[in-house]
Order: C-alpha cells, then sequence, then structure tokens
C-alpha cells in the first residue's frame, strides 16, 4: 500500500508490533541507512522539529500528521547514524550533533530554496537571542534599523533565560551576550563594554546614595541570577565576599527579590533603562569593572544575514557611542 504521506515506513517508538523500551535507558544512536538517500523533505521535517520544539507543532507547520513527522525524523536519523533530536522530556530538545546538524540542513534548505526563487531567503527569519537587556540602550536604533535597510529579512529579537539565550541549543541564530562566555564551538565580538551599577530597595538605606561600592552591598545578602545573570561572588575580593547569597533563575524573579527587600544586586548600566522596577533603585557601582556586551554565533555554516548584523550593530554602537570602550575583532570562545 502506498503512503500518501510520503513518510518512511518505520513505527513510532512503543507502537505495536515493537517492544517498548524502558524511558529511563538512553535510545542507542541509529544505525547507518546505506539505503536510503535523505531527502529535502526530511531536512524539513527536522528543522520544523527543532523551531517548534514540539512534533505536534511541527506537524501543523509542515501540514502532515504527527507520525509522518516522527517517522521522517527517525529515517533521518538512521541516515545520517547519529542521534539528532532528545525525546526524553514533552518539550523535544536537540541534542549536541542536533545543534551542529541544524546550521547545515537550515544553510542547504536555504540554498535550495533561492535556487528555485531568489526572493523567499529574504524572507527567512533571523533570530537573535538575549538573557536581559538585549542590546541596552542601542536596542531600538538595532531593530529599527534593521527593518529600515532589511525589510523582508525579519529580525526576531527572543529573550530566552539561558546563559547562551538558547544560541548553544540551536534556538537562535545569533545572540547578544554579557560576559565571558565559557561554552565552546561559539564566535563572539565584544561591541562595547557597559559600567556596572547595584540594584537595591528602593525604600532601603542605600537608595539615596549617590554611588556605591561592592563594600557596601557584602554585608547584607546578595541576589543572584544563576542561570542567565554574570554576576557570582568571584565580583568581589576573596577577603570581602558577601555574607550571604540568594540564588534565582532569571531577571524577573531577580528583581521581584530585591523589591521585597531580600537582598541587593549587581548588573549592567542598560538593565536600570531596560527593567526599570518601582521597588528597585539602580545606584552606579564606584568600583566594580565594566561588562561586555558581546554578539556571538555558532561556529560553522548560520543564517546568510548574519554578517549584516554584526556590521549593523558595529555602525550603531560606533555611531551612538561617545565613552564606550572600542569593539575587538571575533575571537573563538
Amino acid at each position: 500500500m502506498s503512503n500518501p504521506e510520503g513518510a518512511d515506513p518505520a513505527g513510532e517508538p512503543g507502537s505495536p508490533g515493537r517492544p517498548a523500551r524502558d524511558a529511563a535507558t538512553p535510545a542507542p544512536a541509529p544505525a547507518p541507512s546505506p539505503t536510503r538517500a535523505v531527502e529535502l523533505r526530511h531536512l524539513r521535517a527536522f528543522l520544523a522539529v527543532a523551531d517548534e520544539g514540539n512534533v505536534t507543532r511541527a506537524a501543523a507547520h509542515l501540514g502532515l500528521t504527527q507520525p509522518a513527522v516522527s517517522r521522517t525524523l527517525a529515517a533521518l536519523e538512521r541516515h545520517v547514524g547519529i542521534r539528532l533530536v532528545d525525546r526524553s522530556t514533552h518539550h523535544l530538545a536537540l541534542t549536541p550533533e542536533g545543534v551542529a546538524f541544524r546550521d547545515k540542513a537550515a544553510a542547504a534548505v536555504a540554498a535550495f530554496d533561492e535556487a528555485l526563487d531568489s526572493g523567499r531567503l529574504r524572507h527567512w527569519p533571523l533570530r537573535l537571542g538575549h538573557a536581559w537587556s538585549a542590546f541596552g540602550p542601542y536596542t531600538t536604533p538595532l531593530l529599527r534599523g534593521w527593518q529600515e535597510r532589511y525589510p523582508a529579512t525579519p529580525l526576531e529579537l527572543l529573550r530566552i533565560d539561558d546563559r547562551t539565550a538558547g544560541l548553544t541549543r540551536g534556538e537562535v541564530d545569533a545572540a547578544l551576550l554579557r560576559g565571558p562566555v565559557e561554552a565552546p564551538g561559539l564566535v563572539t565580538e565584544v561591541l562595547f563594554t557597559e559600567a556596572r551599577v547595584a540594584a537595591v530597595t528602593a525604600d532601603g538605606r542605600l537608595a539615596s546614595r549617590t554611588s556605591l561600592r561592592l563594600a557596601d552591598l557584602a554585608d547584607g545578602p546578595v541576589v543572584l541570577n544563576t542561570v542567565s545573570g554574570t554576576t557570582t561572588p568571584a565580583l568581589w575580593p576573596p577577603e570581602a565576599r558577601p555574607a550571604a547569597t540568594l540564588t534565582v533563575a532569571n531577571t524577573d524573579d531577580w528583581l521581584t527579590a530585591i523589591a521585597a527587600g531580600r537582598g541587593s544586586g549587581v548588573s549592567a548600566a542598560s538593565t536600570a533603562a531596560m527593567h526599570p522596577h518601582p521597588g528597585v533603585a539602580y545606584v552606579p557601582l564606584d568600583d566594580a569593572p565594566g561588562i561586555p556586551v558581546l554578539l556571538a554565533r555558532r561556529d560553522g555554516p548560520g543564517h546568510p544575514a548574519l554578517p549584516k548584523l554584526a556590521a549593523l550593530a558595529r555602525e550603531i554602537v560606533a555611531r551612538h557611542s561617545v565613552h564606550q570602550a572600542p569593539a575587538r575583532r571575533p575571537h573563538q570562545a
């Protein structure tokens, strides 16, 4: 019987006729298939799953059924001989190999589409991640400048609470990050350096000060965003570390804890403008080192508009900044 959806006839895990696998046992990498060639539909199905993080939504996007997309994805993994998608949770995530494969698959599909219709490539959205504060004071000029110059290529600014703003997981094409990034396989460029500020309770004893020092914060608890933030106890000298710390997982919880009087915090200066809060006062820090703002991408094939994004970001910083640190050329992280 023919398959009207053109998917490979491979069964679903746990389907009739196939023994169920213990969920606690990791799935082995599929053996490469020497007989079936990878087709464009395999790559499109994989990219849809990677973008949506869910087979059902990917199927709706492609106009296929969920089983058809699952079978097509499984067939692709059998052919390449590696596990591309981690299916251990309801929200599917790419494996490290899947993240690397995604860039190659996206480039291949884009090249095919461009060959048939060069106008289609310009509509491929460019996803720019950030964990907080985006591009600081240059966020609006960047978005407006991009819209004016490249209106056919959507620039999607996505906040993702992750140290690399979803870049290493393949959720974005590039990311605006702050502070040193230790993740391997990334190319980073320092665009400018921001001063640090203290964030204190608006009606607390430190809020009326014109400036503060790190030692002023060390007597009480310091609130640390350990998921996407850059401040750690190592910012203080070893002999003057904070007496206590409170950990949170994102910027919103960080602000809420400080407003509630549970501690103070340290952040980049743009946080004051991008994340104002009636219960939080931002005060300059005299002795804290600046924090670099990076544009990061994965090392390898990526969105064809990435060079334009980097060039526009540099241009905007040069045009609008007055006393910022000079940008450095890209280096390998």
